[in-house]
């Protein structure tokens, strides 16, 4: 078949498969500290000239995303400059550079294996940079998507930039399980009130070399991205708005033959034509929605579950906790396939209201099983399952597909940065809070007040979610990018 006549599914979805591989690096690096994270924990609690209490550890396990922040932050611009398909070359580069630096932190300035304050800052420095990586990929991989994609079949072709995040964060919950293999995790406790490893013997090699290897794994998606990201074409709407009309029409004749291509190039045209491109020339009602978009998918506390997955199961007392962390992960996997073949026949608004009563449901249930003794493991266990699910086939996917097609175009750079960048603000809040609520004790309950405590107000949060859904988000499903610019300029 003729592709200047008909266009070619063929070439529009390995374009889009090889950005699906930036939303897979996405998952693979922000869930590979849940496996790593213990082992990492007990090697600087052996460091003599500082205290790795657990308030460090959480800003450690959680220092990416400052990296996130600054990418989200910055990627408008790169974007904007530079091209999308240049800013994913520069996030593949750093996705390696980070993952051969948190495998081996010391490289030329210190003592391999002895634990240091200077060290803990050269790792976390590593961790910040390929969060900066994340960042990047994070707003860019769906404006991608979004922009080389027919209206018909966006909203599931961006969710398979959902359904790649959570195939690498199973991946490496897969991956850090084989690397553990028969070895352990160190048992920390608290005794007297100072952090100490139970089985410093027993779990020796996860100490000093398991969490290591966690780390570099990420280092072989990082550069097969990095080389297939140089064989794809920059977006049409990129090329468009940056006068190289001939281009855009090259690229958009492939994907969906020539008449098609003539009349969306006509359409992009149009709305990059506009007299101001001030991230307000629509108003400020698609700005605020953009951003509590993003604040919500990050309050609902899904992150904190998915990067402390195996301390969590442990809790709970049911089986291994890091092959609960492998089924939570294929479960995770499967429902969001639900979301990727039923966003275009359901819509965003219904997916994101039915994921937040299902998240509220699931993780009341969790507050309430740490409220009252005596009920068996696997009705928490059941429960996160369910919270987790709900969010895979709503929350997760879907904010990706509404970030990147709900604004105009001639603001869509510097409006995504905006809301990933408040994305990962709160992530960060979430994770780096999650410990210290989660650990709170009080009275008779113990620490089990923290952990209901911790699941009611993220319950709480969903069904406010719910309502910001129902109240403020418009439906966009079967829309043009071009006819977001009609719709905001009405609500203005």
């Amino acid at each position: 078949m003729n592709h200047t006549e008909k266009g070619s599914k063929a070439y529009l979805f390995s374009v889009v498969l090889v950005a699906v591989i930036g939303g897979l690096l996405f998952g693979y690096d922000t869930a590979v500290i849940s496996g790593a994270e213990k082992g990492l924990q007990a090697f600087f609690m052996g460091a003599s000239d500082f205290a790795y209490t657990d308030a460090v550890h959480g800003i450690t396990s959680s220092s990416a995303l400052i990296g996130c922040i600054v990418g989200s932050a910055v990627s408008g611009f790169l974007a904007s400059h530079y091209g999308r398909k240049r800013t994913l070359f520069v996030a593949g580069i750093l996705f390696l550079v980070a993952a051969l630096g948190t495998y081996d932190p010391e490289f030329l300035f210190f003592e391999h294996g002895k634990p240091t304050f200077p060290l803990l800052v050269a790792f976390n420095i590593y961790r910040i940079i390929g969060g900066i990586g994340v960042g990047l990929a994070s707003a860019i991989c769906p404006i991608y998507i979004a922009e080389i994609a027919p209206s018909n079949i966006r909203g599931t072709l961006v969710s398979w930039n959902q359904f790649a995040i959570i195939s690498g964060q199973l991946i490496v919950y897969i991956v850090n399980f084989l690397i553990l293999g028969d070895n352990v995790n160190p048992v920390i406790k608290a005794v007297e009130g100072v952090n100490q490893i139970l089985n410093p013997g027993e779990a020796a090699w996860t100490i000093e070399t398991g969490w290591r290897l966690m780390f570099l794994s990420a280092g072989v998606p990082a550069a097969v991205f990095s080389l297939l990201v140089l064989l794809v074409p920059e977006t049409p709407r990129y090329l468009a708005m940056s006068g190289k009309d001939e281009k855009a029409l090259q690229v958009l004749v492939r994907i969906n033959g020539f008449s098609k291509a003539k009349e969306i190039l006509a359409d992009i045209k149009s709305t990059a034509e506009e007299k101001t491109e001030r991230l307000f020339t629509y108003g400020w009602l698609v700005i605020f929605v953009g951003i509590m978009l993003s604040v919500f998918q990050q309050a609902v506390g899904i992150n904190a579950v998915l990067y402390f997955a195996p301390r969590i199961f442990e809790t709970m007392g049911m089986g291994s906790p890091m092959v609960q962390t492998v089924f939570m992960g294929i479960v995770n996997l499967l429902f969001t396939l639900l979301a990727v073949f039923t966003v275009e026949k359901l819509g965003r608004r219904p997916l994101l209201i039915a994921g937040s009563i299902g998240m509220a449901v699931g993780a009341f249930g969790v507050a309430v099983c740490n409220l009252v003794s005596g009920i068996p493991p696997v009705l928490p266990v059941v429960s996160i399952m369910i919270y987790s699910a709900s969010f895979m086939f709503s929350w997760g996917p879907i904010c990706w597909v509404l970030i990147s097609e709900i604004f105009p175009n001639t603001i869509r750079g510097a409006a995504v940065a905006i809301a990933v960048a408040f994305q990962w603000i709160f992530n960060f809040i979430v994770s780096s809070t999650f410990l210290p609520l989660y650990n709170m004790s009080a009275g008779d309950m113990g620490d089990k007040f923290g952990h209901m405590f911790a699941y009611s107000l993220y319950g709480v949060i969903c069904v406010l979610a719910a309502v910001f859904v129902w109240k403020l988000v418009p439906e966009t499903k079967g829309k043009t990018l071009e006819d977001m610019s009609n719709l905001w300029k009405k609500k203005k």
